[in-house]
């Protein structure tokens, strides 16, 4: 039974690498700022250091993911209740990815956990944890997302226009030049320190610059959104691993380290592999976006992730990515309703389907667990 938990426990590890490593570079992929296996790389890179990092900046996600408190303390220690949230979750992540459809793991896993617990424990589950620390946090983080990324936006255009990031830039490099008078004479000195200034490009061809040393702004914004990108993938990584770790800290032989270690590969290899399907729901069926629309909503995304990780409330990765999209396309007027509506529907539709997966894989187990114990 361990050596299959631990077996359903990395199913849905790859599940959620398939399902959400793309998710923060999809605006990398949409803004046509770069290719999409150039994307993968940099998403596979930056998740799998954000899961490594879990191990030491995540540990109240991974009490919480273990379902302490939300059931009884007995479930949480039987390997029954572990192997059906894993695979009940995982299934249903699985289901959803090979649809194209960009779920939340944790509400899958939030689901198989109520889905049990309540089968279980015959309906014997903590409400007021449940909807403090799960509910409350997975409803409010999509319209905070929408709210902060308009913000970050709207700040970056101003940003931008006030600093003529819209043009190329150049650096100027010019020896000042210092007039003096003695009585009716006039003397013209140049100055053997250089004076640096930051312009257009048309202003410092007509300045007649000794030197131009050329800075592409738009090289400049992207390596930027880069970056950006990087951040959600790693905060991804961050408060993603510990929620799917959790579900083994119940395998004695296990270190820690190693389950980290083990969640996190599997989570790469899940993106490598399955991602493909999501990547285009993201990238391109919800929203058109430029690259600076793109960089705001990462920058909202990686934020809001973030400060989530280390306040351990599990927000989904999933709803804040979208609902920033959703937010970029209500500035641009260029939401795709129906796919908008369609990813909704699949939110609401998670958590019973991973549910019931859950409960129908619990009832299994515990007829073989109850037949191998028969003499």
């Amino acid at each position: 039974m361990l050596a299959v938990l631990v077996i359903s426990v990395c199913f849905l590890a790859f599940a959620n690498g398939a399902n959400d490593n793309f998710k923060g570079v999809a605006s990398l992929y949409g803004s046509r700022t770069t290719s999409y296996r150039k994307a993968l790389l940099w998403a596979t890179i930056t998740t799998l250091a954000g899961s490594l990092c879990a191990l030491y900046f995540a540990q109240t996600l991974l009490i919480r993911f273990s379902g302490k408190g939300l059931v009884l303390d007995s479930l949480v220690q039987s390997v029954p209740f572990v192997l059906a949230v894993a695979s009940g979750a995982g299934l249903t992540v699985m289901l959803a990815t090979r649809l194209g459809f960009p779920v939340s793991t944790t509400h899958a896993l939030l689901g198989a956990m109520i889905g049990t617990g309540l089968l279980a424990s015959r309906g014997e589950i903590n409400l007021l944890v449940l909807k403090q620390h799960f509910v409350l946090p997975l409803l409010l983080s999509p319209v905070v997302a929408v709210l902060l990324v308009v913000l970050v936006y709207l700040t970056l255009r101003q940003l931008r226009k006030h600093t003529h990031l819209d043009q190329p830039l150049c650096v100027c490099i010019e020896n000042e030049t210092v007039i003096t008078r003695q009585g009716d004479s006039v003397a013209m000195t140049v100055s053997d320190q250089p004076v640096y200034s930051l312009e257009t490009e048309q202003a410092c061809t007509k300045r007649n610059s000794n030197k131009v040393l050329g800075l592409n702004s738009k090289n400049m914004l992207d390596t930027v959104h880069f970056a950006s990108a990087g951040a959600v993938c790693f905060a991804r990584g961050l408060n993603d691993t510990p929620k799917i770790a959790a579900l083994l800290l119940l395998v004695p032989m296990l270190d820690l380290q190693w389950v980290i270690g083990l969640v996190a590969a599997t989570m790469a290899m899940g993106g490598v592999l399955k991602a493909r399907h999501v990547a285009e729901t993201m990238s391109h069926r919800i929203t058109e976006m430029s690259d600076g629309q793109g960089l705001a909503a990462n920058i909202s995304t990686a934020f809001l992730v973030i400060v989530a990780s280390q306040l351990g409330m599990p927000v989904s990765t999933t709803h804040v990515s979208v609902g920033t999209l959703f937010g970029i396309g209500i500035i641009n007027g260029k939401t795709h309703q129906r796919m908008i509506g369609t990813v909704v529907s699949s939110w609401l539709l998670t958590l019973p389907c991973a549910a019931f997966c859950a409960a129908i894989i619990y009832s299994l187990s515990g007829s073989i667990v109850f037949e191998t114990l028969l003499p």
